[in-house]
């Protein structure tokens, strides 16, 4: 079992009377989005800390209970440790973190005590020190026994930092953060403007892990671009899933009217929205705004090239252009289906690489050479997918 321990308990830098932790982060609080990494993590129940109730914290712990995770919140050491589990390992999150999922997940397992530090020289404001040349980097992994031997102390000691001295003490084993880890999104933060920023370098982060080619040096790039905007005036995610149904709609009938390739890059931009809303989604912990923008993309290029080759076909007055649209539906669907869960290569075909691959060939009019591409490229994907498949021991 998994436990969250979150500490909310510093005021904001700039914002007097307001808590670091209430602090607008993407659309919501940063605990919210805390609390949504140590969930993502396994925690089935979260342990927040702090000092005194706000209406904004407590309107921020009551969404957070939404989750279906149960939430407690304590001022002390003795009463943490009354609501933790013995059995239970404690995720510990300090005051005002913010990083991403990625790195969390290096302490989310079972173990033995462990913190992660990073370099005394490259570690940021608020980060504390925990030996000669590391400073701790706002997560740790803990018996909750640790909590004990704080309760047994004078309740006037800070508990996070006390907490930290008895982790160190005990010997709790030091894992050091991978450099680049967190993509320059690891900090304590107490100033909404840097908080802000920092939003934006995650996202910039996110919306960088595909591994597909097309998605990360075309689609990645381009909404890199446009979040800063987006984040900075607060759109909304549905806005944007709006705005890719709108574009790709404005697609499928170019290609109705014979304007193919005006068709096909209007669904590659429509794709782009939906990867923009996506990110912005799972920030905002909006998972069925999330999940229907990653479904639209393959849903819209699907679509695409079903209607290119109809219309294609009744052109010609023939089946090629139906049988190739049907072939690479089919090859893309296996390829998903084939990669799912395994590493894929950078090369390897993906709804947005079938577009850019059709887009040229389909805009000089020669609409099935675009399509034969797509369907060859999906058909190599799927061989080379389960080849790999076959190497694994």
């Amino acid at each position: 079992m998994l436990a969250g321990l979150i500490f909310a308990t510093e005021d904001a830098d700039d914002r007097r009377g307001t808590l670091a932790a209430t602090l607008p982060f993407g659309g919501l609080t940063l605990i919210e989005f805390q609390a949504r990494l140590v969930v993502a993590a396994g925690a089935s129940q979260l342990i927040v800390v702090v000092a005194r109730l706000t209406p904004e914290l407590l309107g921020a712990i009551s969404r957070i209970g939404r989750r279906g995770v149960a939430v407690d919140v304590v001022r002390n050491a003795v009463e943490a440790k009354q609501k933790i589990h013995p059995l239970a390992r404690v995720l510990v999150v300090a005051d005002g973190l913010v990083t991403t999922g990625d790195v969390v997940a290096l302490l989310a397992g079972d173990g033995e005590d462990a913190i992660l530090t990073m370099s005394d020289r490259d570690a940021v404001p608020g980060f504390e020190r925990v030996g000669v040349d590391a400073a701790w980097a706002g997560l740790a992994r803990l018996d909750p026994k640790r909590i004990a031997e704080v309760a047994a102390m004078p309740r006037d000691y800070d508990f996070q930092s006390t907490l930290l001295r008895v982790a160190a003490q005990a010997q709790a084993v030091q894992i050091a953060m991978p450099p680049g880890a967190a993509g320059g999104a690891h900090g304590i933060e107490r100033d909404s403007r840097t908080l802000a920023d920092r939003g934006n370098v995650i996202l910039a982060a996110l919306v960088s892990k595909p591994v597909a080619w097309a998605d990360r040096f075309l689609l990645a790039p381009l909404a890199r671009l446009v979040l800063p905007y987006l984040m900075a005036r607060g759109v909304p995610t549905w806005a944007l899933g709006m705005t890719g149904g709108v574009i790709g709609l404005g697609a499928l009938a170019a290609i109705w009217f014979r304007w193919p390739g005006t068709g096909i890059a209007l669904t590659i931009l429509a794709a782009l929205a939906f990867t923009i809303g996506q990110a912005l989604a799972w920030l905002r912990d909006e998972e069925t705004l999330s999940r229907a923008q990653r479904a639209a993309i393959p849903g819209f290029a699907a679509l695409a090239a079903l209607e290119l080759g109809h219309v294609t076909s009744m052109q010609t007055s023939t089946a090629t252009g139906w049988t190739l649209s049907i072939a690479l539906i089919a090859a893309a669907a296996l390829v998903e289906r084939a990669t799912r869960g395994q590493t894929r290569r950078a090369w390897w075909g993906s709804p947005v690489a079938y577009l850019v691959a059709m887009l040229i060939p389909v805009g000089a009019g020669y609409p099935l050479i675009g399509l034969a591409l797509a369907a060859l490229y999906a058909g190599v994907t799927l061989f080379a997918a389960i080849e790999a498949f076959r190497e694994k021991p």
